[in-house]
C-alpha cells in the first residue's frame, strides 16, 4: 500500500464504527495495510458517540466510515464550523456480508480509493425566471396552471375548446403547439392557429383570430396532453415535464417540482470537444455519425467537418464519449483519466493488501442501492467482488474495462440501470470481449438477491502476472492493456463498428489519386513526395469510413483488427507505381500507368491531332508550361512588344517637320 500513499494522506485517519457491532472492523491491520491512521472502534458514531466524531471532524483529517448518516456528520461539522468530512462506506460494500472470507483486502482498496481527490465538476449557470407553459385541455391545465400561479409567470396554453377561466393570475392562450426546442431556462415554442384573449369588454371572453406560426420563449414546460413527446428521450430533458395527466399523483408531484424551478441553477457540463480532432466530416463528404447515431435526446448535431454539442440539452449518458473513436469527444464528469486512476488505485491496493483474484463491479447510482439493499437485508457482496460507483455506465467503455483487466481485475461485470442506454453500452462491451474474451460481461439482474446470487455463483478466473497501468488516450490504453492481456497474440479480429483496423486497397482498382490522404482526419493514410505511393500507419486509423467515401474508383474497404505487432505503429506501403519520366528533361512525375492510360485513351482525340500536343501530356509542369508558351498559336504568348522609345526618335520626327 505505500505506492498509493502520499505524504499528505499520511495524516489522513479513518474513523471506524461497526454499526452497532454488525460487522467486523479490524484497525490494527487496517492501518498496517492501508499506511493510514485508525481511531478505535466505535458502535454508535451517529449517537452516543457523536462527540467523538465532531472532535475527529473538528481535526480537519478525518474520513469518517459510514455514508448511511453523512446528512447527520455534515450537520456536525457545520454546527462546530468545520469543513464537511469525507466518507468512506465499508459497511454496506465490505463488512455486511456472509462470505467468510477476510474482508481487509476490499476495505484496504476502498480506502485507498477514497483518498483520491474528487475531481471539480464543471457547470454553466441557468438562469429561470420563471416563466412556465402549461400545455394541455382546459380541464387539467387550468387546474394546474391556478396552483403554478402563485410562484411562476404561467400561461396556459389550451388545446381543446374548454371554457376559459375568467382569472387574471396567469395569462391564457388556446392553440396547437407544433414545435419546441432548447432545454431548462431557454425554451423556443412555435404554437398554430394561435389565439389569445382579448384583455377588454363586457361579458364573456373574446378570443383573437387563430393564427400560425405564433413564437414565444419559456423557461420550463408541463406537459399535459398525455400525447407524442415534443422531445426525444424527453425524461432526459431538463424543464420538460410530462406526467400522466390521468395520474393525479403525477400531476400533482410535476406541480410541486415546477413550483421550485425558479433561480439560478448549476448545469454540469458532462463533456469535453475537441473539433480538430473530430472525423465526422471532410470536404462535404461524410465519415464517422457514432455520436450522433447515438444520442437519445439530439444534443448532437453536424457543425461543418466536425459535431456540435449543445450543453444545455447534453444529458450525459457519455455514450457518445465511449463510441468516439477520435477522442474528439471525451467524457468529462468526470474524466476518462480519473476513472481509470480510481480502477487502478483499487486493484492495486487490494493486491498489496494480499488479496487475490479481485472482481470489479461497475454500477451507477441505482447499482449502489442494490447493494446497499443487498448487504441490509441479504447476503452482501462477496470479499472478492469490488463495487465501483460512476456517474454514468455508458460512459464507462471497452478502454476502462480493458484497463481493469491490465490492473488486475479477473473480470469485470456491469450493472446497468434503468437510465442506461442499452444498445451503446451493449456495443462497447462486445468490442471488449473481443479483445479479451468473457470476462467483461453485463450483469442484468434488477433484483438485489438475484445480483448478488449470480456473483457467488460465478466461477472465478485468475489475474494477469504483472498487473500494468496503462496511460495515455483511450485509444492507447486500450493497445496497452490488449498487449498485456494477450502477449502471444499478433492479429485480434474486431466487430464490424471497431475504431481499429486495417485500410485494404484494391490495387487493380486504385490509381493513387490519394483522394483519400487529404481527406484523412487521423493521419493513418499518407503519401511519399518522391514516389507514386499510398502509405498507412494502422494504429492511427479510426476506421471512419471517409477514404473509402471519398475514394473515385471505390478501392478502398476496410478490416476491423487490433494489430498487437510493432508494424502497426509503423508506416506502410499500401500501394505504389513506377513513375513516370519527363520525356522532355527525364524528371520523374505523376504515375506510369496513369500517364500511358490518358496518353492511350486520347490518342486519336480530334483535339491532340497535333503530336506535340499529345506529347505535352507527357511532360512535367515546368516543361508543359514552357512548352506551352513556345508553341505557334499559343494562348500564353502575347503580341510583339513595341520597340522603345528613344530621344533620338523624338528629334528625328521634329527633322522630319
Amino acid at each position: 500500500m505505500g505506492e498509493t500513499s502520499t505524504r499528505e494522506d499520511a495524516f489522513k485517519s479513518l474513523i471506524l464504527c461497526n454499526c452497532e457491532a454488525s460487522l467486523e472492523v479490524d484497525a490494527e491491520a487496517l492501518s498496517e495495510v492501508t499506511g493510514l491512521g485508525c481511531s478505535k472502534v466505535h458502535s454508535g458514531l451517529c449517537q452516543g458517540q457523536s462527540e467523538d466524531a465532531a472532535r475527529a471532524i473538528a481535526g480537519g483529517d478525518a474520513i469518517i466510515c459510514c455514508t448511511q448518516e453523512q446528512a447527520f456528520f455534515e450537520e456536525l461539522a457545520a454546527d462546530i464550523d468545520a469543513p464537511a468530512p469525507a466518507v468512506l462506506d465499508l459497511r454496506d460494500r465490505a463488512g455486511w456480508s456472509t462470505d467468510q472470507r477476510s474482508k481487509l483486502p476490499k476495505m484496504a482498496a476502498l480506502a485507498a480509493e477514497a483518498l483520491m481527490p474528487a475531481p471539480d465538476m464543471k457547470t454553466a449557470d441557468v438562469l429561470s425566471e420563471g416563466l412556465c407553459l402549461v400545455v394541455g385541455p382546459a380541464e387539467t391545465a387550468l387546474a394546474a396552471a391556478a396552483q403554478l400561479a402563485p410562484h411562476l409567470s404561467v400561461t396556459a396554453l389550451l388545446t381543446d375548446d374548454g371554457d376559459l377561466s375568467d382569472t387574471r393570475d396567469f395569462d391564457i392562450v388556446r392553440g396547437k403547439l407544433r414545435r419546441a426546442t432548447g432545454a431548462f431556462g431557454q425554451f423556443e415554442v412555435t404554437i398554430d392557429a394561435l389565439q389569445q384573449v382579448s384583455p377588454g369588454g363586457r361579458g364573456e371572453r373574446v378570443l383573437s383570430e387563430p393564427r400560425d406560426g405564433g413564437r414565444s420563449q419559456c423557461d420550463l414546460i408541463l406537459d399535459l396532453t398525455g400525447g407524442t413527446p415534443l422531445f426525444p428521450a424527453h425524461e432526459k430533458r431538463d424543464g420538460y415535464l410530462r406526467p400522466d395527466p390521468k395520474s393525479t399523483g403525477e400531476v400533482a408531484a410535476a406541480v410541486l417540482e415546477a413550483s421550485h424551478m425558479v433561480g439560478t441553477f448549476e448545469k454540469p457540463l458532462y463533456v469535453r470537444v475537441e473539433p480538430l480532432f473530430c472525423a465526422h466530416s471532410r470536404a462535404n463528404q461524410t465519415g464517422c455519425t457514432n455520436c450522433l447515431d447515438v444520442c437519445p435526446t439530439g444534443a448532437i448535431v453536424p457543425g461543418g467537418d466536425h459535431v456540435v454539442i449543445d450543453p444545455m440539452v447534453c444529458a450525459g449518458c457519455g455514450s457518445c464519449a465511449a463510441l468516439c473513436p477520435s477522442g474528439a469527444i471525451s467524457y468529462d464528469a468526470p474524466s476518462h483519466d480519473h476513472t481509470i486512476r480510481r480502477v487502478q488505485t483499487l486493484a492495486s491496493a487490494y493486491l498489496a493488501a494480499s488479496g487475490t483474484a479481485p472482481r470489479l463491479l461497475v454500477v451507477n447510482e441505482h447499482g449502489s442501492e442494490m447493494i446497499r439493499l443487498a448487504a441490509r437485508y441479504g447476503h452482501g457482496l462477496p470479499a472478492d467482488v469490488i463495487p465501483l460507483e460512476v456517474t454514468s455506465l455508458n460512459a464507462f467503455g471497452h478502454a476502462e474495462a480493458l484497463a481493469a483487466l491490465a490492473a488486475g481485475f479477473v473480470d469485470v461485470r456491469i450493472v446497468p440501470g434503468p437510465t442506461t442506454e442499452r444498445p451503446p453500452l451493449e456495443q462497447e462491451i462486445a468490442l471488449a470481449v473481443a479483445i479479451a474474451g468473457d470476462k467483461i460481461t453485463l450483469l442484468d439482474e434488477q433484483d438485489p438477491d438475484l445480483m448478488v446470487a449470480r456473483l457467488y455463483d460465478a466461477s472465478v478466473g485468475t489475474s494477469i502476472d504483472d498487473p500494468i497501468r496503462p496511460m495515455g488516450t483511450r485509444r492507447q490504453i486500450t493497445r496497452q492493456a490488449a498487449r498485456s492481456l494477450l502477449p502471444e497474440d499478433e492479429i485480434v479480429p474486431l466487430p464490424e463498428n471497431a475504431p481499429y483496423g486495417a485500410v485494404v486497397v484494391n490495387s487493380d482498382s486504385c490509381t493513387l489519386c490519394l483522394s483519400c490522404v487529404s481527406l484523412c482526419p487521423s493521419g493513418a493514410l499518407g503519401d511519399n513526395p518522391d514516389q507514386p505511393q499510398l502509405r498507412f500507419q494502422e494504429d492511427a486509423c479510426l476506421q471512419c469510413g471517409l477514404c473509402s467515401n471519398i475514394c473515385p474508383e471505390n478501392a478502398i474497404s476496410y478490416e476491423p483488427r487490433l494489430n498487437l505487432t510493432p508494424s502497426a505503429l509503423e508506416q506502410v506501403v499500401l500501394q505504389e507505381e513506377e513513375p513516370f519520366a519527363c520525356v522532355d528533361c527525364g524528371a520523374l512525375f505523376g504515375v506510369k500507368s496513369t500517364i500511358e492510360r490518358i496518353t492511350e485513351k486520347l490518342t486519336g482525340s480530334p483535339m491532340y491531332q497535333n503530336p506535340e500536343a499529345l506529347r505535352m501530356i507527357q511532360m512535367c509542369d515546368n516543361c508543359r508550361v514552357s512548352a506551352q508558351y513556345h508553341a505557334e498559336n499559343s494562348p500564353l504568348a502575347g503580341g510583339e512588344r513595341p520597340r522603345v522609345r528613344t530621344t533620338e526618335d523624338y528629334l528625328s520626327k521634329r527633322r522630319d517637320h
